[in-house]
């Protein structure tokens, strides 16, 4: 951190139970000069790797369906999302992350992956940075049924769809999760199904 028109004055930990929730009193200086006092909470979760699997043989898409608590305080009436495989990265590198969350994810195993982003998706008041990748698969890659980690409370639905009808979820809002937007919309752009 060596931006000189940020002076930081005080870090109050409000939250360590899950995550960890800040609130961060700062002197921000503004273009004329001026220091301003703000105070802002950030929520940092550490960082994360998504990634759109994908089989280009049968053009389809493979993706999650779990119950996400947020979404449902936020009205979505059964709190279920749609998303590609994903995961926070804790100790382990991004391939190595998004390697091991595919296979407990989806049940596929891969060896390697394609990075093509990184991201910040709500920079306003969270720290997590998400790095992006594709990998192709087919068949006989899958070596499970997927479905998450019982030991991390995870019941997640693997769903393989057509990459065609995959993008028109997107415009009927049955795939609202950014990532998941993002990735297919790479996809699309860049023809990769």
């Amino acid at each position: 951190m060596s931006n000189t028109n940020i002076k930081i004055k005080n870090i109050k930990n409000l939250s360590n139970d899950w995550y960890i929730l800040d609130k961060v009193n700062f002197d921000f200086k503004t273009k004329n000069g001026q220091w301003q006092n703000q105070n802002r909470e950030s929520y940092n979760r550490g960082d994360g790797a998504a990634i759109l699997v994908y089989n280009s043989i049968k053009k389809t898409v493979i993706l999650t369906k779990q119950f996400r608590m947020p979404t449902y305080l936020n009205g979505n009436s059964n709190g279920m999302l749609i998303e590609v495989c994903a995961g926070l990265l804790d100790k382990n590198d991004p391939l190595t992350c998004i390697i091991n969350e595919v296979k407990e994810e989806i049940g596929y195993k891969i060896n390697n992956a394609t990075k093509i982003l990184e991201l910040y998706s709500s920079p306003g008041a969270v720290t997590e940075r998400i790095h992006y990748f594709i990998v192709e698969v087919n068949d006989t890659m899958k070596i499970s049924e997927g479905g998450g980690l019982v030991s991390e409370s995870e019941e997640i639905e693997v769903l393989e769809i057509s990459f065609k009808k995959a993008l028109i979820m997107i415009s009927k809002g049955e795939i609202q999760d950014a990532k998941t937007v993002i990735l297919l919309q790479y996809a699309q752009i860049n023809k990769l199904l």
